[in-house]
């Protein structure tokens, strides 16, 4: 046998003998209780060293339950580490995959079908409160009384990791009002003097989840924080935001953080389609959306993607030959432009889509009507193929060029019996989205 491989193995033998090491809660208690008490002596509570050992106490109490576990150990070595009993072993589903979920004393640990560690959680901490918060405090007091950044600043990014790590277990596990709680701390400590990493993730999410748990003045609070920062999920942040208002009542923020949205974001989708929704919801005339454009075309009078959004905004209240309008206005600006083009031939996809309601609408004995709403529903479809063969042949973005060769994939094959160009067409575009 090789030496070498030998010693290596004999090393991780001894060090998987030692790796679960957990000590004693009340160990942990006692820790904390001596570094707290000597904050409590008048010459000790002045010296940074006093808070530093608190924030220290603190930390290693929130290790302890998981020492030298971590996330990427196969279910085998994890047996060989774990020196307590598994209390019991289930099968559950998070998010529509399976786990192998053990109890222990202290934690549950999750084993996906791989046989790998992908969460642990901890259930019973060994001191109680908020182990992280707490260490936080302390080492920001050991820095107002004159400890060094480079000494406390390592140590509040590794609360701030420890707190998002925490999150998002908790957000693997279903529970948003916990995982809220959590980012919100990673958020509050990246934002504390002197870390010198600002967590802008935190922030969004400790929103997004407190969206989701209708918590809306925390969403709109950390929402605004990100947007303070310049952090704007590319505009979702204003859509996000309008969600909140209105679920508080408040119409007039709604509209406010959309137009500020839709001026600085126009082509993003949730903006423009709370838009169009709160217009409807509030039974007030949705074209208004489009004067809300008319300061962005005035500052950027040569990008098309506005007069996008318009039509966009004008398909949506089925105003057909406007919105064609506004389309052809960007193709002015732009005749290269392919989401104009992509517009023009979605207009007749929506006109279509009118008639086949219309016709199944209608009574089996008006066959008459019928056959003259089909052979407007071919028109349309015809009237698509072009535009959408240009925005294929001038657009650089593959998402837009693959949905474009699909539109004309399924329409050549609705057309092949009424000219075998169309057959033809259908075979074309078979082979190009195969090929990609």
């Amino acid at each position: 046998m090789n030496m070498k491989k030998l010693f290596l193995a004999l090393a991780l033998a001894c060090s998987l003998q030692l790796a679960y090491a957990q000590k004693p809660d009340a160990d942990m208690q006692k820790g904390v209780d001596k570094a707290l008490a000597a904050t409590q002596d008048a010459k000790k509570s002045v010296k940074p060293a006093t808070w530093m050992n608190l924030g220290k106490a603190y930390y290693t109490a929130y290790t302890n339950p998981t020492t030298q576990i971590t996330p990427g150990l196969d279910q085998a070595t994890f047996g060989l580490m774990n020196k307590e009993p598994v209390l019991a072993t289930e099968n559950v589903v998070l998010d529509g995959q399976p786990y192998t979920k053990m109890v222990l004393s202290h934690l549950d640990v999750y084993f996906n079908q791989a046989g790998v560690l992908q969460i642990v959680d901890v259930t019973h901490p060994s001191v109680a409160g908020d182990l992280l918060g707490e260490s936080a405090k302390a080492y920001v007091k050991a820095f107002e009384l004159g400890a060094k950044d480079k000494d406390v600043d390592p140590r509040l990014q590794e609360i701030v990791n420890a707190y998002y790590n925490d999150a998002f277990t908790a957000y693997q596990l279903g529970d948003l009002a916990k995982a809220s709680d959590l980012f919100k701390g990673a958020a509050d400590v990246s934002a504390t003097a002197p870390c010198s990493v600002r967590n802008d993730d935190a922030a969004y999410n400790t929103a997004f989840t407190a969206l989701h748990i209708k918590n809306y003045d925390r969403a709109i609070e950390y929402y605004n924080k990100c947007l303070a920062n310049g952090y704007t999920s590319e505009g979702n942040i204003y859509a996000n935001l309008s969600e909140c208002s209105l679920a508080k009542g408040d119409t007039l923020a709604a509209k406010n953080y959309l137009a500020t949205g839709l001026t600085a974001y126009p082509d993003n989708a949730n903006i423009l389609t709370n838009l169009i929704n709160l217009y409807l919801q509030t039974k007030e005339d949705p074209k208004k959306i489009v004067s809300l454009l008319d300061e962005a075309k005035k500052a950027m009078p040569d990008n098309p993607s506005l007069y996008y959004v318009e039509g966009n905004i004008l398909m949506g209240i089925k105003d057909y030959e406007a919105a064609l309008s506004a389309y052809n206005k960007g193709l002015e600006i732009n005749p290269n432009y392919d989401m104009a083009w992509y517009g023009i031939a979605n207009v007749a996809l929506k006109k279509g889509e009118d008639l086949v309601d219309e016709m199944n609408a209608l009574d089996v004995r008006e066959w008459k009507k019928y056959d003259a709403l089909a052979d407007q529903l071919t028109k349309e479809y015809i009237s698509a193929i072009e535009p959408f063969e240009k925005c294929y042949e001038v657009s650089t973005t593959p998402e837009v060029k693959a949905a474009a060769a699909d539109f004309l994939k399924r329409l050549n094959f609705q057309l092949r019996n009424v000219d075998p160009k169309y057959q033809a067409g259908y075979e074309k575009w078979e082979a190009v989205i195969n090929a990609q």
